[in-house]
């Protein structure tokens, strides 16, 4: 690997935050926050190369896999258990994994991430393979728990990308498709729980929509399959019917039940 500077460990732009009042420590994390989507834009090329591999591969039937530590691994949890209920895709086709497995999640759990042989060990459970997809997240590249995991899934054949916020870093050498994203220092020097998970948040919103968009999950702009799994989504879901078929409300949440989402009742009532 090749020189290069962690900026995630570069020293705050600001100083004597204890001096600071509330006010003032608010409009320093706003002001650093300002530049995390402007970041993002700059590696929207990469992102677009990367959801389309992806895509090619879910298509084929393929998974995608994101890999983790800390709030990296948190941040990929998340985003992989929204999809069920956002878009109806079965739970086992975006999957989410951490180091130190599902404890660590509310818990950190001890050197977790130092492991370079766990994460494989954890995609083998589910008998990752080709046809697959494999996104590691890391703010300072480093995380060897990511790096062995992304090292052994290009050794089979799996796309790899890497998100991170230090450009060159080990991570974004190794992926097939890096996600480099400056953020430049955080407002508290070294916490990339901030602007740098931030960052991350936003990659992970475009991937996984863009994701589900491509597989036909959405219809013009709405969530056309989500799960009814509430009252909330049940009154949402009804309401698209209602601007979609021009049902009273009544009519199109009898529909909605009947057929059991918004994409079904659509195709059977058009």
């Amino acid at each position: 690997m090749t020189d290069y500077i962690k900026i995630t460990e570069r020293s705050s732009n600001h100083d004597h935050l204890e001096k600071m009042s509330t006010n003032e420590i608010l409009e320093g994390i706003n002001q650093e926050d300002k530049r995390v989507a402007e970041a993002v834009e700059q590696v929207l090329p990469q992102l677009a190369q990367l959801i389309d591999g992806i895509v090619e591969r879910f298509e084929k039937g393929g998974r995608l896999f994101y890999i983790g530590a800390g709030t990296s691994g948190r941040l990929g949890i998340l985003d992989a258990s929204e999809i069920p209920p956002t878009f109806g895709m079965p739970h086992d086709r975006v999957i989410g994994l951490m180091a130190g497995g599902d404890v660590a999640i509310r818990k950190s759990v001890e050197h977790a991430e130092d492991d370079t042989q766990q994460a494989w060990k954890d995609l083998m459970e589910y008998d990752i393979n080709a046809n697959d997809s494999l996104v590691g997240i890391a703010a300072s590249g480093t995380t060897p728990y990511v790096l062995g995991g992304i090292e052994d899934a290009k050794k089979h054949g799996i796309l790899t990308g890497g998100i991170t916020n230090n450009p060159g870093s080990p991570l974004a050498q190794l992926a097939d498709v890096p996600i480099e994203i400056n953020v430049g220092p955080e407002f508290l020097t070294g916490s990339t729980r901030m602007k740098s998970g931030t960052s991350q948040k936003l990659a992970l919103n475009m991937i996984s929509t863009a994701l589900m968009i491509r597989a036909g999950r959405v219809k013009g702009n709405k969530m056309v399959n989500m799960q009814l799994s509430n009252n909330k989504l049940v009154d949402r879901g009804t309401r698209y019917l209602v601007e979609a078929l021009g049902l009273d409300y009544d009519e199109a949440q009898k529909a909605l039940k009947e057929h059991g989402s918004v994409k079904n009742a659509i195709e059977a009532l058009k």
